[in-house]
């Protein structure tokens, strides 16, 4: 049932992570991003950044949108950069078109073999 809501849900980060409505394990927080644990990870290590303003995804940045961008990726690279210390590697990836379930741009941090 969990399931069937969360497809129906064109962008949970807004919706249930920044809302509240859905519980999230934090990692980092500042004004403007925020990281914390995937609610579903696919991965043993599995954090996930996002700005707090909605921005759909990485190809509808703009120029405004630079001083966020930067504020986003030192937050990838300060999170990256525990994950490769505790854990021997990490991959930084995001998803556009068909691939993006959730239309707000995302970073996904990660480390390990798929747990699925």
């Amino acid at each position: 049932m969990a399931t069937a809501i969360i497809e129906m849900i064109e962008d949970f980060y807004c919706e249930e992570a920044l809302s509240g409505r859905t519980p999230i394990t934090k990692v980092h927080e500042t004004e403007n991003v925020l990281a914390f644990h995937h609610t579903r990870p696919f991965w043993p290590v599995h954090i996930v950044v996002i700005p707090k303003r909605h921005i759909s995804s990485l190809l509808t940045l703009e120029p405004s949108d630079n001083e966020l961008l930067i504020e986003l990726f030192d937050t990838i690279k300060q999170i990256a950069s525990k994950v490769v210390a505790e854990h021997g590697a990490a991959r930084v990836l995001t998803n556009l078109g068909k691939y993006q379930d959730s239309k707000h741009l995302h970073f996904h941090i990660n480390s390990g073999d798929p747990l699925r």
